[in-house]
């Protein structure tokens, strides 16, 4: 994404982030319907692997070496398969019904599916600079 006072690329320009970041508020909207004694329980861990997923994307981009991109990529993608977990206890204790967990993992999947193209694309530059 550029500003206008710099020509600075960040993370926010990344298709991946982007679409992650979505996926993040729509877990913060779909946990405000949970029960209030989950708040501290499945409500925490499920922002917590949400935002897990967007803060190590942005924080690999960050880095210089593109291992450590890599690695940092590979943390979002254990947190997009928690997510799937956390989203399967909320289908088990009833705060959503299988149509909306079904939706919901498609798009955690197709994050992954997004996710792993980047990885690919981070090792491809890597092995050309070696």
């Amino acid at each position: 994404m550029r500003n206008n006072k710099s020509e600075t690329h960040t993370f926010e320009g990344l298709k991946l982030w982007q679409q992650c970041r979505e996926l993040r508020k729509k877990v913060a909207d779909l946990t405000r319907t949970f029960p209030q004694d989950e708040r501290f329980r499945l409500v925490d861990q499920l922002l917590r692997a949400s935002r897990s997923v967007t803060a190590n994307i942005a924080e690999g981009y960050g880095r210089y070496h593109y291992q450590e991109n890599i690695q940092f990529c590979r943390q979002a993608g254990g947190s997009l398969y928690e997510l799937i977990d956390h989203l399967s206890v909320a289908l088990d204790e009833g705060y959503i019904d299988e149509d909306k967990f079904n939706r919901f993992r498609e798009e955690v999947l197709d994050s992954v599916r997004v996710l792993n193209g980047y990885i690919k694309y981070l090792q491809n530059r890597k092995d050309e600079g070696s």
